[in-house]
């Protein structure tokens, strides 16, 4: 019988172990400890101490630090997911990196189901500098977002700085800068989609004869079935529903911060050169320094950490990491000096 197999039919008999030091206790009531049961225990002791062992470790462990890559004794990478939660966007990303760095995803309050999501984003930035600190409490440490949670990271970082931690530098992935998620920008910008879609509809309509008419109209119906079903999928699936909640979640939360200054350097990797969303100046006007790379060729926000892409946003990652030590200056009196100023944009085929 396996050890937990053993503890959970013990457990049933009311049989409770428990590990002091290099000793076994156990409490049961009369009659149970018979002198065969006596004699397995005694038997298994060293396998039940190291399973119990094993347990409390587990226990202990920060939730929420997800380790994705462990290969390396280099500096740590931590990663904020984006609205959702989800630290497993950067798995690709992570085994491309594992001979330089450890990754580690950073999920937060919510995705478990046993936590309620945050909805102030200072409070979730403190969140996870409790977690890293707890869980690796000597530096350096390199800090990532992709999409929102490059605005967590943001907030992170100058938190940890403030508990006297090294940063290294912050990377941004495809990260918009917070006013993209205020009210007002958000709905602008869908009804300035609203207007594209009835425009391009329109078009569509006046120059399609009777048959393609047809067809179009059947397909768009098609398209819409399919995102209902998808909808209906996720509205009934447990694990989407908690993923719904942390999104919702974070967009409040991102919708009331206010950018501080981070005294550091933030590196913004763009899927396409002046990416709207990304406003590189603003993100200037809150950190030390900032530089930019771009890339990969072909990819956008959506894809830029996933396959086939993460090869070459590795390469650039490698890079950024490298410039400092390349003979770049010091963040000390560089308040206005972009990297970018002495390495141009990097584009990877």
């Amino acid at each position: 019988m396996r050890v937990a197999a053993l503890l959970a039919a013990l457990r049933r008999r009311e049989v409770q172990i428990r590990a002091e030091g290099d000793r076994l206790c156990c409490t049961a009531p009369a009659g149970v400890l018979t002198p065969e049961l006596r004699e397995q225990l005694q038997r298994r002791k060293s396998e039940i101490l190291e399973f119990l062992r094993s347990a409390e470790a587990l226990a202990r462990q920060q939730r929420a630090i997800v380790p994705l890559e462990r290969r390396s004794a280099g500096t740590p990478v931590f990663g904020v997911g984006g609205h959702n939660g989800d630290v497993f966007c950067y798995r690709a990303l992570a085994r491309h990196l594992g001979d330089d760095h450890p990754f580690f995803g950073l999920e937060p309050p919510g995705v478990d189901g046993h936590s309620e999501p945050l909805t102030c984003l200072e409070e979730l930035a403190t969140y996870f500098a409790d977690q890293i600190q707890a869980f690796r409490p000597a530096g350096p440490y390199i800090l990532a977002g992709y999409c929102a949670g490059g605005t967590v990271a943001l907030e992170l970082g100058r938190q940890l700085l403030q508990r006297g931690a090294t940063i290294t530098f912050i990377a941004l992935f495809g990260s918009p800068y917070p006013t993209w998620y205020r009210l007002r920008a958000t709905l602008v910008r869908r009804l300035a989609q609203q207007r594209d879609r009835i425009g391009a509809h329109s078009r569509a309509l006046w120059s399609l004869t009777a048959v393609e008419l047809r067809r179009y109209v059947a397909e768009k119906l098609r398209a819409r079935r399919a995102l209902r079903a998808t909808a209906h999928a996720a509205a009934v699936d447990p694990v989407l529903q908690r993923r719904a909640r942390v999104e919702r979640a974070t967009a409040a939360a991102l919708r009331r911060y206010a950018p501080k200054r981070f005294a550091g350097r933030v590196s913004l990797f763009l899927p396409i050169k002046d990416w709207a969303p990304a406003a590189p100046s603003l993100w200037q006007a809150v950190a030390e320094r900032t530089d930019e790379y771009v890339g990969p060729d072909g990819c956008d926000a959506d894809t830029m950490l996933l396959e086939p892409h993460a090869t070459g946003l590795a390469e650039l990652f490698r890079r950024c990491r490298d410039a400092r030590s390349a003979g770049t200056p010091s963040w000390s009196g560089c308040r206005a000096l972009r990297l970018d100023h002495l390495l141009p944009p990097i584009f990877v085929g």
